[in-house]
Protein backbone atom coordinates (compact mmCIF):
# COMPACT_ATOMS: atom_id res chain seq x y z
CA UNK A 1 0.00 0.00 0.00
CA UNK A 2 0.99 3.73 -0.56
CA UNK A 3 1.45 5.98 2.23
CA UNK A 4 -2.36 7.36 1.56
CA UNK A 5 -3.47 4.16 2.44
CA UNK A 6 -4.05 3.14 -1.04
CA UNK A 7 -3.81 0.17 -2.97
CA UNK A 8 -1.33 0.70 -6.17
CA UNK A 9 -2.22 -0.38 -9.22
CA UNK A 10 -1.22 -3.65 -10.65
CA UNK A 11 1.00 -2.39 -13.42
CA UNK A 12 2.59 0.26 -11.33
CA UNK A 13 3.79 -2.81 -9.01
CA UNK A 14 5.18 -4.64 -12.39
CA UNK A 15 6.66 -1.98 -13.43
CA UNK A 16 8.57 -1.76 -9.89
CA UNK A 17 9.69 -5.38 -10.13
CA UNK A 18 10.56 -5.20 -13.52
CA UNK A 19 13.03 -2.49 -12.93
CA UNK A 20 14.24 -3.56 -9.12
CA UNK A 21 13.55 -6.60 -8.86
CA UNK A 22 16.95 -7.88 -7.00
CA UNK A 23 16.07 -11.52 -7.30
CA UNK A 24 16.07 -11.40 -11.80
CA UNK A 25 19.88 -12.43 -12.92
CA UNK A 26 22.43 -10.14 -13.94
CA UNK A 27 22.54 -9.50 -17.98
CA UNK A 28 26.15 -10.57 -17.97
CA UNK A 29 28.95 -8.58 -20.36
CA UNK A 30 27.79 -7.62 -23.59
CA UNK A 31 29.37 -6.18 -26.52
CA UNK A 32 27.60 -2.72 -26.75
CA UNK A 33 28.90 0.37 -25.56
CA UNK A 34 27.96 0.72 -21.79
CA UNK A 35 28.32 4.47 -21.38
CA UNK A 36 25.80 6.61 -18.87
CA UNK A 37 24.41 8.15 -21.62
CA UNK A 38 23.71 4.50 -23.76
CA UNK A 39 22.07 3.59 -20.11
CA UNK A 40 19.97 7.03 -19.16
CA UNK A 41 18.90 6.45 -23.13
CA UNK A 42 17.80 2.34 -22.21
CA UNK A 43 15.72 3.48 -18.70
CA UNK A 44 13.70 6.29 -20.84
CA UNK A 45 12.85 3.85 -23.32
CA UNK A 46 11.72 1.06 -20.89
CA UNK A 47 9.89 3.75 -18.63
CA UNK A 48 8.15 5.06 -21.49
CA UNK A 49 7.07 1.68 -22.82
CA UNK A 50 5.88 0.78 -19.13
CA UNK A 51 3.55 3.88 -18.84
CA UNK A 52 1.71 4.93 -22.38
CA UNK A 53 1.44 2.28 -25.05
CA UNK A 54 3.41 3.45 -28.35
CA UNK A 55 0.17 2.96 -30.35
CA UNK A 56 -1.50 6.01 -28.07
CA UNK A 57 1.32 7.93 -28.19
CA UNK A 58 0.58 11.50 -29.77
CA UNK A 59 3.49 12.57 -31.90
CA UNK A 60 5.87 15.09 -30.51
CA UNK A 61 5.60 18.65 -31.66
CA UNK A 62 9.00 20.36 -33.13
CA UNK A 63 10.72 22.88 -30.13
CA UNK A 64 9.87 26.42 -30.34
CA UNK A 65 12.51 28.28 -31.56
CA UNK A 66 12.60 31.41 -29.82
CA UNK A 67 14.31 34.38 -31.50
CA UNK A 68 17.27 36.65 -29.59
CA UNK A 69 16.51 39.02 -27.69
CA UNK A 70 19.42 41.03 -29.00
CA UNK A 71 18.68 40.80 -32.31
CA UNK A 72 14.56 41.19 -32.07
CA UNK A 73 14.77 44.94 -32.99
CA UNK A 74 16.71 44.56 -35.91
CA UNK A 75 14.82 44.35 -38.79
CA UNK A 76 17.16 44.01 -41.51
CA UNK A 77 18.86 41.14 -39.15
CA UNK A 78 19.16 38.07 -41.29
CA UNK A 79 17.23 35.28 -39.01
CA UNK A 80 18.09 31.61 -39.09
CA UNK A 81 15.61 29.49 -40.28
CA UNK A 82 13.87 27.07 -37.30
CA UNK A 83 15.43 23.84 -38.65
CA UNK A 84 18.58 25.18 -38.49
CA UNK A 85 20.90 26.06 -35.22
CA UNK A 86 24.01 28.16 -35.90
CA UNK A 87 26.59 27.12 -35.22
CA UNK A 88 28.60 28.12 -32.26
CA UNK A 89 31.92 30.34 -32.03
CA UNK A 90 34.56 29.04 -30.67
CA UNK A 91 35.07 30.89 -27.46
CA UNK A 92 38.42 33.30 -27.90
CA UNK A 93 41.55 32.82 -24.97
CA UNK A 94 39.83 35.14 -21.76
CA UNK A 95 42.48 37.28 -20.11
CA UNK A 96 42.63 38.18 -16.92
CA UNK A 97 40.26 41.32 -16.01
CA UNK A 98 42.74 43.75 -15.70
CA UNK A 99 44.35 42.93 -18.89
CA UNK A 100 41.28 43.44 -20.87
CA UNK A 101 40.06 46.45 -22.79
CA UNK A 102 36.52 47.64 -23.14
CA UNK A 103 35.13 45.96 -26.44
CA UNK A 104 33.49 48.23 -29.03
CA UNK A 105 29.68 47.82 -29.04
CA UNK A 106 28.38 48.17 -33.09
CA UNK A 107 26.12 50.83 -33.35
CA UNK A 108 23.73 48.57 -34.55
CA UNK A 109 23.61 46.76 -31.56
CA UNK A 110 23.00 49.86 -29.38
CA UNK A 111 20.06 50.47 -31.36
CA UNK A 112 18.43 46.90 -31.13
CA UNK A 113 19.04 46.52 -26.93
CA UNK A 114 15.71 47.17 -26.01
CA UNK A 115 15.81 50.08 -23.01
CA UNK A 116 16.51 53.66 -23.32
CA UNK A 117 17.50 54.78 -27.18
CA UNK A 118 21.18 56.51 -27.25
CA UNK A 119 20.83 56.97 -31.15
CA UNK A 120 22.05 60.14 -32.64
CA UNK A 121 19.84 61.97 -35.09
CA UNK A 122 21.26 64.78 -36.70
CA UNK A 123 19.59 67.87 -35.66
CA UNK A 124 16.73 69.65 -37.85
CA UNK A 125 18.67 72.07 -39.27
CA UNK A 126 21.79 69.50 -40.57
CA UNK A 127 21.71 68.42 -43.56
CA UNK A 128 20.51 65.00 -44.32
CA UNK A 129 22.88 62.03 -44.51
CA UNK A 130 22.87 60.00 -47.99
CA UNK A 131 22.41 60.81 -51.60
CA UNK A 132 20.44 63.79 -51.38
CA UNK A 133 16.89 63.79 -52.43
CA UNK A 134 14.33 65.74 -54.90
CA UNK A 135 13.54 69.29 -53.19
CA UNK A 136 10.49 70.28 -52.75
CA UNK A 137 8.74 73.85 -51.60
CA UNK A 138 5.24 75.32 -51.00
CA UNK A 139 3.62 76.46 -53.94
CA UNK A 140 0.52 78.83 -53.49
CA UNK A 141 -2.83 76.40 -54.25
CA UNK A 142 -3.98 77.85 -57.82
CA UNK A 143 -7.55 79.53 -57.77
CA UNK A 144 -10.17 77.12 -58.34
CA UNK A 145 -11.95 78.10 -61.90
CA UNK A 146 -15.03 79.36 -61.96
CA UNK A 147 -17.67 76.42 -62.88
CA UNK A 148 -18.85 76.79 -66.53
CA UNK A 149 -22.15 78.70 -66.62
CA UNK A 150 -25.79 76.39 -66.64
CA UNK A 151 -26.63 76.11 -70.32
CA UNK A 152 -29.11 78.32 -71.55
CA UNK A 153 -32.59 75.98 -71.17
CA UNK A 154 -35.72 78.21 -72.32
CA UNK A 155 -38.28 77.93 -70.12
CA UNK A 156 -41.73 76.62 -70.95
CA UNK A 157 -43.35 79.50 -72.16
CA UNK A 158 -41.49 82.96 -73.38
CA UNK A 159 -38.06 84.19 -74.57
CA UNK A 160 -34.92 83.39 -73.44
CA UNK A 161 -32.94 85.18 -71.24
CA UNK A 162 -29.38 86.02 -70.81
CA UNK A 163 -27.82 86.06 -67.18
CA UNK A 164 -26.76 89.59 -66.31
CA UNK A 165 -22.68 90.21 -67.43
CA UNK A 166 -22.43 92.72 -64.98
CA UNK A 167 -23.72 90.26 -62.02
CA UNK A 168 -20.76 88.19 -62.82
CA UNK A 169 -18.04 90.10 -62.42
CA UNK A 170 -19.15 91.92 -59.01
CA UNK A 171 -16.28 92.51 -56.60
CA UNK A 172 -16.23 90.52 -53.88
CA UNK A 173 -17.24 92.20 -50.44
CA UNK A 174 -13.44 92.11 -48.80
CA UNK A 175 -12.14 93.69 -51.94
CA UNK A 176 -14.94 96.23 -52.05
CA UNK A 177 -13.80 97.54 -48.53
CA UNK A 178 -10.29 97.54 -49.12
CA UNK A 179 -10.61 99.96 -51.69
CA UNK A 180 -11.97 102.21 -49.41
CA UNK A 181 -10.48 105.58 -49.32
CA UNK A 182 -8.19 106.29 -46.26
CA UNK A 183 -10.49 109.35 -45.10
CA UNK A 184 -13.05 107.11 -44.50
CA UNK A 185 -15.27 108.69 -46.00
CA UNK A 186 -17.18 107.63 -49.46
CA UNK A 187 -15.18 109.83 -51.73
CA UNK A 188 -11.43 108.74 -53.47
CA UNK A 189 -8.06 109.00 -51.75
CA UNK A 190 -8.11 112.84 -50.91
CA UNK A 191 -5.04 114.53 -53.23
CA UNK A 192 -4.12 118.47 -53.03
CA UNK A 193 -5.22 120.02 -55.81
CA UNK A 194 -4.93 123.54 -56.95
CA UNK A 195 -7.36 126.55 -58.57
CA UNK A 196 -6.97 128.86 -60.89
CA UNK A 197 -5.87 128.54 -64.59
CA UNK A 198 -2.60 126.47 -63.93
CA UNK A 199 -0.88 125.17 -60.64
CA UNK A 200 1.93 127.51 -58.63
CA UNK A 201 5.42 127.32 -59.77
CA UNK A 202 6.34 125.76 -56.66
CA UNK A 203 6.05 121.76 -56.13
CA UNK A 204 2.89 120.63 -54.25
CA UNK A 205 5.40 118.49 -51.97
CA UNK A 206 8.17 118.85 -49.43
CA UNK A 207 11.51 119.17 -51.52
CA UNK A 208 14.18 120.64 -49.04
CA UNK A 209 14.72 119.85 -45.01
CA UNK A 210 16.27 123.02 -43.55
CA UNK A 211 19.86 122.80 -42.74
CA UNK A 212 20.33 121.31 -39.05
CA UNK A 213 23.58 121.07 -37.10
CA UNK A 214 24.09 119.80 -33.80
CA UNK A 215 23.37 122.54 -32.02
CA UNK A 216 20.15 123.51 -33.56
CA UNK A 217 18.28 120.29 -32.98
CA UNK A 218 15.92 121.84 -30.62
CA UNK A 219 14.92 124.28 -32.92
CA UNK A 220 13.94 122.35 -35.47
CA UNK A 221 10.04 121.93 -36.43
CA UNK A 222 8.28 119.64 -38.43
CA UNK A 223 7.25 120.34 -42.14
CA UNK A 224 3.01 119.17 -41.13
CA UNK A 225 0.95 119.33 -37.74
CA UNK A 226 -2.36 117.89 -37.77
CA UNK A 227 -5.25 117.70 -34.89
CA UNK A 228 -8.47 117.10 -33.96
CA UNK A 229 -10.72 116.40 -31.53
CA UNK A 230 -14.40 116.22 -30.65
CA UNK A 231 -16.55 117.49 -27.43
CA UNK A 232 -19.70 118.53 -26.34
CA UNK A 233 -21.63 119.51 -29.74
CA UNK A 234 -18.72 120.22 -31.93
CA UNK A 235 -16.13 118.76 -34.10
CA UNK A 236 -12.00 120.35 -34.46
CA UNK A 237 -9.90 119.74 -37.01
CA UNK A 238 -6.51 121.67 -37.23
CA UNK A 239 -3.31 121.80 -39.62
CA UNK A 240 0.06 123.39 -40.05
CA UNK A 241 1.65 123.15 -42.97
CA UNK A 242 4.73 124.83 -44.31
CA UNK A 243 4.13 126.94 -47.40
CA UNK A 244 5.66 125.51 -50.97
CA UNK A 245 8.09 128.26 -51.08
CA UNK A 246 9.87 127.45 -47.77
CA UNK A 247 9.43 123.90 -48.73
CA UNK A 248 11.73 124.64 -52.07
CA UNK A 249 14.30 126.96 -50.03
CA UNK A 250 14.68 124.21 -47.22
CA UNK A 251 13.65 127.08 -44.59
CA UNK A 252 11.66 125.91 -41.68
CA UNK A 253 7.97 126.63 -40.99
CA UNK A 254 7.06 129.68 -38.98
CA UNK A 255 3.79 129.06 -38.78
CA UNK A 256 2.54 127.22 -34.95
CA UNK A 257 -0.26 125.32 -33.87
CA UNK A 258 -1.57 124.46 -30.28
CA UNK A 259 -4.47 122.21 -29.32
CA UNK A 260 -4.29 121.51 -25.62
CA UNK A 261 -7.73 120.30 -23.24
CA UNK A 262 -7.99 121.44 -20.03
CA UNK A 263 -9.90 119.51 -16.90
CA UNK A 264 -12.18 116.96 -17.80
CA UNK A 265 -15.74 116.42 -18.06
CA UNK A 266 -18.68 119.29 -18.43
CA UNK A 267 -15.71 121.81 -17.37
CA UNK A 268 -12.63 120.99 -19.41
CA UNK A 269 -11.64 123.90 -21.60
CA UNK A 270 -9.77 123.44 -25.25
CA UNK A 271 -7.39 125.96 -25.92
CA UNK A 272 -6.44 126.76 -30.04
CA UNK A 273 -3.67 128.98 -30.46
CA UNK A 274 -2.19 129.95 -34.09
CA UNK A 275 1.25 131.92 -33.85
CA UNK A 276 3.05 133.43 -37.00
CA UNK A 277 6.70 133.93 -35.96
CA UNK A 278 8.63 137.07 -38.06
CA UNK A 279 12.01 136.06 -40.45
CA UNK A 280 14.07 134.16 -38.85
CA UNK A 281 12.33 134.10 -35.29
CA UNK A 282 10.28 130.67 -35.95
CA UNK A 283 11.03 129.54 -32.52
CA UNK A 284 8.86 133.23 -31.24
CA UNK A 285 5.69 131.47 -32.54
CA UNK A 286 6.49 128.44 -30.56
CA UNK A 287 6.99 130.02 -27.29
CA UNK A 288 4.15 132.02 -27.87
CA UNK A 289 1.60 128.99 -28.10
CA UNK A 290 3.66 127.42 -25.40
CA UNK A 291 3.27 130.49 -23.14
CA UNK A 292 -0.08 131.39 -23.62
CA UNK A 293 -0.71 127.37 -23.26
CA UNK A 294 0.58 127.70 -19.61
CA UNK A 295 -1.19 130.84 -18.58
CA UNK A 296 -4.85 129.17 -19.42
CA UNK A 297 -3.73 126.10 -17.71
CA UNK A 298 -2.73 127.94 -14.78
CA UNK A 299 -6.75 129.40 -14.89
CA UNK A 300 -8.36 126.93 -17.15
CA UNK A 301 -11.31 126.63 -13.92
CA UNK A 302 -12.29 130.09 -13.76
CA UNK A 303 -12.26 130.30 -17.39
CA UNK A 304 -14.45 127.79 -17.80
CA UNK A 305 -16.81 128.62 -15.48
CA UNK A 306 -16.83 132.47 -17.38
CA UNK A 307 -17.85 130.93 -20.65
CA UNK A 308 -20.31 128.81 -19.70
CA UNK A 309 -22.16 131.59 -17.69
CA UNK A 310 -21.99 133.89 -20.24
CA UNK A 311 -19.23 136.32 -18.31
CA UNK A 312 -17.95 138.08 -21.34
CA UNK A 313 -16.19 141.36 -19.74
CA UNK A 314 -14.55 138.73 -16.90
CA UNK A 315 -13.13 136.75 -20.00
CA UNK A 316 -12.75 140.24 -21.59
CA UNK A 317 -10.26 141.62 -19.06
CA UNK A 318 -8.63 138.31 -18.06
CA UNK A 319 -7.33 137.26 -21.57
CA UNK A 320 -6.22 140.63 -21.75
CA UNK A 321 -3.96 140.56 -18.96
CA UNK A 322 -2.64 136.63 -20.11
CA UNK A 323 -1.96 137.62 -23.51
CA UNK A 324 0.21 140.97 -21.91
CA UNK A 325 2.39 139.04 -19.78
CA UNK A 326 2.72 136.71 -23.09
CA UNK A 327 4.45 139.49 -25.26
CA UNK A 328 6.24 140.58 -21.88
CA UNK A 329 8.10 137.03 -21.64
CA UNK A 330 8.75 137.57 -25.30
CA UNK A 331 10.19 140.93 -24.94
CA UNK A 332 12.41 139.16 -22.26
CA UNK A 333 13.37 136.01 -24.34
CA UNK A 334 14.56 139.11 -27.06
CA UNK A 335 16.90 140.72 -24.85
CA UNK A 336 18.36 137.25 -23.50
CA UNK A 337 18.81 136.71 -26.93
CA UNK A 338 20.52 140.03 -27.77
CA UNK A 339 18.12 141.00 -30.37
CA UNK A 340 15.15 143.70 -30.22
CA UNK A 341 12.06 143.09 -29.64
CA UNK A 342 10.49 143.75 -33.22
CA UNK A 343 13.09 140.90 -33.94
CA UNK A 344 11.84 138.18 -32.00
CA UNK A 345 7.67 138.76 -31.81
CA UNK A 346 4.83 136.95 -33.41
CA UNK A 347 1.13 137.57 -34.35
CA UNK A 348 -1.22 135.48 -32.00
CA UNK A 349 -4.96 134.11 -32.16
CA UNK A 350 -6.81 131.81 -29.98
CA UNK A 351 -9.93 129.96 -29.70
CA UNK A 352 -11.61 128.70 -26.30
CA UNK A 353 -14.03 125.75 -26.24
CA UNK A 354 -16.27 124.69 -23.74
CA UNK A 355 -16.45 120.59 -23.51
CA UNK A 356 -20.19 121.32 -21.85
CA UNK A 357 -22.81 120.47 -24.57
CA UNK A 358 -25.23 123.04 -23.25
CA UNK A 359 -22.48 125.69 -23.89
CA UNK A 360 -22.36 126.77 -27.40
CA UNK A 361 -20.08 130.19 -26.97
CA UNK A 362 -16.90 130.04 -28.53
CA UNK A 363 -14.33 132.57 -27.53
CA UNK A 364 -11.60 134.06 -29.64
CA UNK A 365 -8.80 136.52 -28.65
CA UNK A 366 -5.42 137.39 -29.97
CA UNK A 367 -2.84 140.00 -31.34
CA UNK A 368 -1.72 140.52 -34.74
CA UNK A 369 -2.57 139.96 -38.17
CA UNK A 370 -4.96 136.88 -39.33
CA UNK A 371 -8.28 135.50 -39.52
CA UNK A 372 -11.46 134.89 -38.26
CA UNK A 373 -14.50 133.22 -40.58
CA UNK A 374 -17.92 131.70 -40.02
CA UNK A 375 -19.69 129.64 -42.86
CA UNK A 376 -23.14 130.23 -42.13
CA UNK A 377 -26.08 129.20 -44.60
CA UNK A 378 -24.11 128.36 -47.18
CA UNK A 379 -22.00 131.82 -47.36
CA UNK A 380 -18.65 133.24 -45.66
CA UNK A 381 -19.00 136.00 -42.52
CA UNK A 382 -15.62 137.81 -41.80
CA UNK A 383 -15.91 138.06 -38.08
CA UNK A 384 -12.43 140.73 -37.92
CA UNK A 385 -13.79 143.59 -38.92
CA UNK A 386 -11.52 146.63 -40.16
CA UNK A 387 -10.43 148.57 -37.34
CA UNK A 388 -10.98 152.74 -37.95
CA UNK A 389 -8.03 154.76 -37.33
CA UNK A 390 -9.72 157.08 -35.13
CA UNK A 391 -10.90 154.43 -32.90
CA UNK A 392 -10.02 155.37 -29.26
CA UNK A 393 -9.56 153.13 -26.27
CA UNK A 394 -11.83 150.92 -24.85
CA UNK A 395 -14.13 151.14 -27.82
CA UNK A 396 -17.06 148.45 -27.96
CA UNK A 397 -18.75 147.49 -31.29
CA UNK A 398 -21.92 145.25 -31.11
CA UNK A 399 -22.29 142.87 -34.17
CA UNK A 400 -24.83 140.51 -35.53
CA UNK A 401 -26.83 138.14 -33.14
CA UNK A 402 -25.24 139.96 -30.02
CA UNK A 403 -21.76 139.17 -31.44
CA UNK A 404 -19.17 141.76 -29.55
CA UNK A 405 -15.70 143.01 -30.86
CA UNK A 406 -13.42 144.51 -28.11
CA UNK A 407 -10.54 146.63 -28.34
CA UNK A 408 -7.88 147.37 -26.37
CA UNK A 409 -5.28 149.62 -27.58
CA UNK A 410 -2.95 150.29 -24.06
CA UNK A 411 -1.78 146.81 -23.70
CA UNK A 412 1.32 148.09 -21.25
CA UNK A 413 4.40 147.14 -21.90
CA UNK A 414 7.59 147.05 -19.27
CA UNK A 415 10.29 149.25 -20.06
CA UNK A 416 13.05 148.35 -21.94
CA UNK A 417 15.94 146.05 -20.36
CA UNK A 418 18.21 149.05 -21.61
CA UNK A 419 18.56 152.33 -19.84
CA UNK A 420 19.68 153.70 -22.59
CA UNK A 421 17.91 151.86 -25.23
CA UNK A 422 15.01 152.81 -28.03
CA UNK A 423 11.40 153.04 -26.55
CA UNK A 424 9.40 150.47 -26.92
CA UNK A 425 7.49 149.52 -29.94
CA UNK A 426 3.78 150.79 -30.03
CA UNK A 427 1.54 148.02 -28.25
CA UNK A 428 -0.35 146.22 -30.40
CA UNK A 429 -4.33 145.55 -30.56
CA UNK A 430 -5.65 143.46 -28.67
CA UNK A 431 -8.50 141.14 -29.91
CA UNK A 432 -11.15 139.70 -28.23
CA UNK A 433 -14.49 138.20 -29.40
CA UNK A 434 -17.11 135.83 -27.78
CA UNK A 435 -20.07 134.85 -30.20
CA UNK A 436 -22.97 131.97 -29.72
CA UNK A 437 -22.90 129.04 -32.40
CA UNK A 438 -25.37 127.93 -34.33
CA UNK A 439 -26.02 124.05 -35.45
CA UNK A 440 -24.73 123.58 -38.81
CA UNK A 441 -22.09 126.66 -38.42
CA UNK A 442 -18.14 125.60 -38.92
CA UNK A 443 -15.96 128.68 -37.80
CA UNK A 444 -12.35 129.23 -39.55
CA UNK A 445 -9.49 130.73 -37.60
CA UNK A 446 -6.27 131.25 -39.44
CA UNK A 447 -2.99 132.56 -39.92
CA UNK A 448 -2.24 135.39 -42.29
CA UNK A 449 -0.92 132.63 -44.82
CA UNK A 450 -4.11 131.58 -45.12
CA UNK A 451 -6.49 134.44 -44.33
CA UNK A 452 -5.35 136.04 -47.38
CA UNK A 453 -6.66 134.14 -49.89
CA UNK A 454 -9.51 133.71 -48.12
CA UNK A 455 -9.66 137.27 -48.71
CA UNK A 456 -8.56 137.69 -51.81
CA UNK A 457 -9.20 135.14 -53.72
CA UNK A 458 -12.81 133.89 -54.35
CA UNK A 459 -12.41 130.74 -55.38
CA UNK A 460 -10.99 129.55 -52.57
CA UNK A 461 -13.82 130.32 -49.64
CA UNK A 462 -16.37 128.73 -53.01
CA UNK A 463 -14.44 125.74 -52.79
CA UNK A 464 -14.21 125.20 -49.21
CA UNK A 465 -17.89 126.26 -48.70
CA UNK A 466 -19.03 123.35 -51.16
CA UNK A 467 -16.55 120.81 -49.42
CA UNK A 468 -17.02 122.00 -45.65
CA UNK A 469 -20.66 121.95 -45.64
CA UNK A 470 -23.04 119.31 -45.51
CA UNK A 471 -22.99 116.10 -44.10
CA UNK A 472 -20.24 117.26 -41.71
CA UNK A 473 -16.85 117.18 -41.48
CA UNK A 474 -14.31 116.09 -42.88
CA UNK A 475 -11.69 113.71 -41.83
CA UNK A 476 -7.90 114.28 -40.98
CA UNK A 477 -6.35 113.03 -44.45
CA UNK A 478 -8.92 114.93 -46.46
CA UNK A 479 -9.07 118.68 -44.11
CA UNK A 480 -5.33 118.27 -44.02
CA UNK A 481 -5.54 118.16 -48.55
CA UNK A 482 -8.44 120.83 -48.14
CA UNK A 483 -5.91 123.27 -46.33
CA UNK A 484 -3.59 122.62 -48.90
CA UNK A 485 -5.14 123.92 -52.28
CA UNK A 486 -3.07 125.93 -54.37
CA UNK A 487 -3.23 129.37 -55.61
CA UNK A 488 -0.72 130.76 -57.80
CA UNK A 489 1.01 133.59 -55.73
CA UNK A 490 -0.08 132.20 -52.47
CA UNK A 491 2.90 130.69 -51.41
CA UNK A 492 3.40 131.18 -47.23
CA UNK A 493 2.70 128.95 -44.61
CA UNK A 494 -0.86 127.80 -44.23
CA UNK A 495 -1.80 127.38 -40.44
CA UNK A 496 -6.22 126.96 -39.50
CA UNK A 497 -8.53 125.32 -37.02
CA UNK A 498 -12.04 124.79 -38.16
CA UNK A 499 -14.91 123.98 -35.64
CA UNK A 500 -17.86 122.25 -37.18
CA UNK A 501 -21.20 122.52 -34.97
CA UNK A 502 -23.43 119.93 -34.70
Amino acid sequence: MSQQGEKPAAHEDDWWRKLYDETAPDTGPSSAPDSLDDRFDSVSDTVSEAVEPESEREPEPLPEVRPDPRTAWDPYREQAPPSEEPARKPEPERKPESEREPEPVPVATQAAVPGPRNTVFPAPWEAPAGPPGPRTFAVPKPPEPEPPPAPLTPPAAGPVTAPDPVALHELPPDWAASDAPADGGGGARPLVGHLGDRPPTYEAEPAALPAATSENLDALVPDTVLDGARYGTYTLRAASVRGDSARFRGEPRRDALLTARFGAAESALVLVAVARGGEGAHLAAADACRWIGGAVARSHARLSEDIRAGRRADLKSGLHRLTDRTYGKLRARAAELGLEPGEYTTSLRCLLLSADPDCRTRVFFGVGSGGLFRLRDGLWQDLEPVIPEQAASGVSEEGPDGDRLTMDLQITTPPSPYSDGPAPPPAELFRFRASVARPGDTLLLCSNGFAEPMRGEPELPDELAERWGPPGPPGLPAFLADTQLRIKGYADDRTCAAVWEA
